[in-house]
């Protein structure tokens, strides 16, 4: 019997999880049968994907689906019955009984649920053929549940070559937030210790370039999740390590051993959805966000964890009002990355059976976007969908930290402020053009025109300008014809050096290495305000900035800088 097990993903360097817990359950189950893993994109030409699938005539096409790729599951279903129509389908994943009914009449299996929790049944029709519409089962319910690594030695050198590599060390979630599908069942199980070691120490002989845990709430149990990060930081390997957290579940030891942690190893992915308690309470999102906020600005505050936090755009409760406190208040905790999405009504979620009470109107397919609901009129909606866009494209880079950050310590109003800039960028067509730091830049430039600080901005943009690597200036950060070009200081410090004034440059280069030094440097003068402002200097005076080559070992890997001593 030969089956095929396929998986669209999103792009390549992405794994499919699922696929390796199905062949393992599959080649356990039914003696002789022989598998193969398909891993696509939903990118690659719908024919050539079409063609590798049918080439063969396997016996079963086994899919995993969800949100973002159930549409081409579909189309994949229908076209292969028709070419193929002895060959078998399951369909598996969080939108699998939604394809299920979208395909009817068309024969199509679904399993529901965990593969590891399928009865024998299902086994015995497959290999008789004569598959019943519906299977399920839970592995939560199991009475004797083992929840194994589903990888193979050869798996990392071929499937997983270049790929991220997905791990669970446990499934379920703690939570029962009503979007999303995992509040479907309670209850977590979370594997042994020592059995977490063993197959992390696997994965890792091969060091993968990232390492993802797919565990709904990784530190529930914040002891076991800080052993687990011990134990990752024993293995010389460069892997990023990705976590989805709970931003209220930190100990002090936690946080005393991330202090350690090298920057660009560890990421976290922090769930905070709204901090309006309606909204929170409405959803039974159960979070103390007084102590969340503050821990996520301690995180940020470290320097060397990647920080994405998320906000979700159409919760119940939520007004415009509120969701501007919401994303100021996610705002003012220096995440790295604010990812507000809007809200999916997805099929067997609490949320979607309760939608007609709470007048929501949604998209009819994939992936369910709201569109209208009793709190925020369609016009809020698009208009606030456009404000996420805005902060997305200016705030989720490492262009303008130091902007960022400015904000941050004046306690600017950044609703009104990013509101603002959105009005600009429309003005502009923004969104129909290529989001590049130099146009962005351009748009702050004039977006600050007619602010009482903004010169003082104008410096702090070339600042981050300069941080990027770039060792020129843009027209629209030039420095005024009045004030000394940087080529100038350049000459000047050179012949200061050649002269070897003593002092200047103690320490900043070699014997024999000036010309380097110069040749590699960009050397540009600031205001005392705005060096005050970058925590750079105390100093009232002007002081020259060098920004070098070598990088920051830091979240952002922003160029060093250096400031010289006044002379």
């Amino acid at each position: 019997m030969q089956i095929k097990i396929v998986a669209l993903n999103a792009r390549f360097t992405h794994s499919c999880l699922a696929l390796f817990h199905v062949r393992n359950e599959l080649e356990k189950n039914c003696p002789g049968v022989a598998t193969e893993l398909c891993q696509l994109t939903i990118n690659d030409s719908y024919y050539e994907t079409f063609l590798r699938l049918s080439h063969g005539n396997p016996d079963y096409i086994f899919f995993s689906a969800a949100v973002w790729n159930s549409d081409r599951v579909e189309q994949l279903i229908r076209d292969l019955q028709n070419c193929l129509p002895d060959c078998g389908v399951v369909v598996g994943g969080p939108q699998a009984e939604v394809i299920g009914c979208n395909l009817a009449p068309v024969r199509c299996c679904v399993v529901s649920g965990d593969m590891e929790a399928v009865g024998g049944d299902f086994y015995r029709d497959l290999e008789q053929k004569r598959l019943q519409p519906l299977y399920g089962g839970s592995f939560l319910r199991m009475p004797d549940r083992l929840l194994l690594s589903p990888y193979r030695e050869g798996d990392f050198l071929t499937h997983l070559r270049n790929r991220n590599i997905y791990y669970e060390s446990s499934r379920g979630c703690p939570f029962a937030c009503t979007y999303c599908l995992s509040s479907a069942e309670q209850g977590v199980y979370h594997k042994p210790l020592p059995q977490v070691e063993a197959e992390l120490a696997q994965i890792l002989h091969y060091k993968p370039s990232t390492l993802r845990f797919v565990d709904r709430t990784f530190n529930d149990q914040p002891q076991r999740a800080l052993a687990i990060w011990k134990f990752l930081m024993t293995h010389e390997v460069a892997t990023l390590f990705h976590f989805e957290i709970s931003p209220d579940r930190f100990t002090e030891e936690m946080f005393t051993f991330l202090q350690t942690v090298p920057a660009g190893r560890f990421q976290f992915e922090i769930g905070v959805q709204s901090t309006h308690p309606p909204t929170l309470q409405a959803v039974n999102r159960v979070m103390d966000r007084v102590i969340a906020l503050n821990n996520i600005k301690r995180l940020a505050a470290l320097g060397v964890i990647h920080l994405h936090a998320d906000l979700i755009l159409g919760l119940p409760h939520e007004t415009k009002e509120s969701f501007g406190r919401s994303f100021a208040d996610l705002f003012a905790t220096g995440a790295h990355y604010l990812q507000m999405g809007l809200l999916k009504l997805l099929p067997g979620t609490s949320i979607s059976r309760d939608a007609a009470g709470w007048s929501y109107v949604s998209c009819g397919s994939p992936p369910y976007a709201v569109l209208v609901n009793q709190w925020m009129e369609h016009a809020v909606l698009q208009e606030l969908y456009w404000f996420c866009e805005c902060v997305e494209k200016f705030v989720n880079n490492r262009y303008f930290p130091s902007l960022w950050a400015y904000l941050r310590r004046r306690e600017e109003d950044v609703f009104v402020f990013f509101q603002d800039l959105l009005r600009l960028c429309q003005q502009q067509d923004f969104f129909r053009l290529a989001p590049t730091q130099e146009f962005m830049g351009q748009l702050l430039c004039q977006f600050i025109e007619g602010r009482e600080d903004g010169p003082l901005l104008l410096e702090v943009l070339r600042y981050d300008w300069l941080r990027c690597g770039h060792r020129f200036l843009p027209s629209f950060l030039q420095v005024e014809r009045a004030e000394e070009q940087p080529q100038a200081v350049k000459d000047a410090l050179y012949q200061q050096a050649a002269a070897g004034l003593s002092g200047l440059f103690n320490g900043l280069f070699e014997k024999g290495g000036r010309n380097h030094f110069f040749k590699t440097g960009f050397f540009l003068r600031f205001s005392g305000a705005c060096l005050r402002e970058l925590g750079l200097s105390r100093d009232e005076g002007r002081r020259v900035v060098m920004f070098l080559s070598d990088r920051e070992e830091s979240v952002y890997r922003l160029h060093k800088t250096i400031v010289l001593p006044a002379c």
